[in-house]
């Protein structure tokens, strides 16, 4: 029995590596206990109700580079930011700011003759069109290295996230002193290393 049950954690965890997952499979993650090694912790529903709730505290303390394996909080987080979904849905929100910006043509995307070309519309929130075109290439890199398959470390798609929501940030607010093509660089960066 005891072989069955450890085959079956094994393939459980094969196919959620591989990203064969169930909305009714159990999550696992690494976590260290208080002797510093490593040991695997199934993820409870109340672990990921919690890692949304403050996930704007979590984005931050991953971003500035907090290891996800030393609370639950920061591993659920992580476990969600580097899904492909929430990839994905990052990604997209980069593109959009930038087909809001951009015409079509210096995007790259398709033209106006193409009919299969969408109406990008104008965003809801104000966005800061001059410093988001003059680090338009950098975004679209962003956005594709986000989809890029394979893992990538929580601390880069933290980075993405924080970007996208901080309203204060560079992306929406004229006073913000912060360089754009710089966090950008190193958001990148980031999910490279």
């Amino acid at each position: 029995m005891t072989g069955q049950i450890s085959l079956q954690v094994l393939h459980d965890l094969y196919n959620s590596f591989m990203g064969h997952t169930r909305k009714d499979d159990t999550m696992h993650v690494l976590l260290e206990d208080d002797l510093g090694r490593l040991t695997l912790r199934r993820l409870r529903l109340w672990d990921r109700i919690m890692a949304r709730c403050l996930a704007a505290r979590l984005d931050r303390e991953l971003a500035r580079g907090a290891r996800p394996e030393t609370n639950v909080g920061l591993a659920a987080r992580a476990v969600r930011l580097t899904s492909m979904r929430c990839r994905r849905d990052l990604a997209r929100s980069l593109q959009r700011i930038l087909a809001a910006v951009l015409p079509a043509a210096s995007r790259g995307g398709p033209t106006a003759a193409d009919p299969s070309a969408r109406v990008a519309r104008h965003p809801h929130i104000p966005v800061r069109r001059d410093r988001i075109s003059r680090s338009a290439s950098e975004l679209a890199e962003l956005a594709a290295r986000l989809v890029q398959p394979g893992p990538v470390p929580a601390r880069g798609v933290a980075m993405v996230c924080q970007l996208l929501t901080d309203g204060g940030g560079p992306l929406y607010r004229k006073a913000c002193r912060d360089d754009l093509a710089a966090i950008v660089e190193q958001a990148t960066q980031a999910l490279t290393s």
